[in-house]
């Protein structure tokens, strides 16, 4: 136990030096890091945070309950995870194809592809479109129809299951998905089934539907870019603009979370991989199905709905082991989990505050983990 403590304890000096560094470049204005190392017999976690929640004078120290926009991390934890829960349901199959999952007509270049393929992004479809700028024309009620019509309507950019193309059109398709097959809006079946039974569904993983981060409750949230369109700064309000223009729920982002919440979550999934922990909404032999690289797709990185480390220039640095899961989120934020090591990594940044041109993240993010490795003696592959 000792030593356990020793390294715990250079975890925290090689922190507290690295993010002084970072907060100097201006990497971030603020960012919270949360560790999970070992089984739950033997488990020690540390949560630091550093900085503040925006370069307004004034502004709050970023703390272990202060919320961040999470932004893709919504595509592991929310939608993915939901979709777990659908296939236990038999509401749908990995095979099932647009048309089945969609209950619509789809053209015939898109009519194979199946739920397989938007969870490993090897659809066909781009990276990303600046949808929001025509929905905002359109009524609230009938935004999400419209999306569903303007990306099916999308020419693909390689063929289905040829390659793997990072994308949110998949995962827009994904949370529209949900809602038809369920019923419910995403966020409302996500906190029934998924968030609940951990204890999660108390407002601290959350879409914020109709929240708002000055109603004077004390909640903190750090804030993110300076909108040219909407004429402020984001702050408790969803930062990526096509999730916005829906309410702020959608399949590819939206998703509030603060360490505290993430760092349960993320633990509890290591525990469901290697300690037999169960979730009473989906099996544990899915999830890992679901954690294996997708080694049928050409130089892909993906699993299902989950990233996994490249072989070079990893954003997870060189330490972590090939079966370790994770993804990032635009705004700053990541995680990743090794089995292997029994390791979890949470890292929330408000990087885009106050704009998204600021990309000194990208070389910060593989210099932190390789860190947090090398102070806990997990320096080896």
């Amino acid at each position: 136990m000792q030593k356990e403590e020793q390294r715990h304890t250079l975890l925290k000096k090689r922190m507290n030096f690295l993010f002084d560094e970072a907060l100097k470049k201006r990497v971030f204005p603020g960012a919270a890091v949360g560790v999970s190392l070992g089984g739950p017999e033997k488990r020690k976690q540390t949560i630091l945070s550093y900085g503040r929640t925006s370069l307004q004078h004034g502004a709050d120290h970023i703390q272990k309950t202060t919320f961040f926009d999470l932004a893709s991390l919504t595509k592991p934890l929310a939608t993915t995870l939901s979709i777990l829960v659908l296939l236990r349901e038999k509401r749908v199959s990995l095979t099932d194809n647009l048309p089945v999952l969609l209950d619509k007509i789809i053209s015939d270049d898109k009519k194979n592809i199946c739920l397989k393929n938007l969870l490993s992004h090897s659809a066909g479809f781009a990276a990303y479109q600046p949808y929001f700028s025509d929905l905002l024309a359109v009524s609230k009620e009938k935004r999400n129809d419209v999306l569903v019509e303007r990306i099916v309507s999308e020419p693909l950019v390689y063929k289905t299951g040829k390659q793997s193309v990072y994308s949110d059109l998949g995962f827009m398709l994904l949370g529209r998905i949900i809602e038809k097959k369920t019923g419910q809006p995403q966020h409302e079946y996500l906190n029934e089934k998924v968030m609940k039974p951990l204890g999660l569904d108390k407002g601290i993983l959350f879409f914020p539907v109709g929240r708002k981060s000055d109603t004077g409750s004390g909640e903190s949230f750090a804030a993110t870019e300076n909108c040219g369109w909407r004429k402020k700064v984001l702050c408790g309000e969803v930062h990526d603009d096509n999730a916005y223009t829906l309410n702020g729920v959608a399949g590819h982002a939206g998703l509030f979370g603060n360490m505290e919440s993430l760092l349960t979550l993320t633990t509890f999934l290591l525990d469901q991989w290697r300690h037999g922990a169960t979730h009473p909404s989906y099996s544990n032999e899915t999830l890992r199905e679901f954690f294996k690289r997708q080694t049928w797709i050409p130089e892909s990185t993906w699993a299902l709905g989950f990233d996994t480390p490249a072989e070079k220039g990893s954003s997870a640095g060189q330490y972590l082991s090939r079966e370790s899961v994770g993804h990032l989120g635009f705004t700053g934020t990541s995680f990743w989990i090794d089995p292997q090591k029994e390791l979890v990594v949470v890292l929330l940044t408000n990087r885009v505050h106050p704009s998204r041109e600021n990309n000194a993240i990208r070389s910060f993010r593989p210099l932190f983990h390789n860190t947090v490795c090398e102070a806990l003696s997990l320096a080896r592959k």
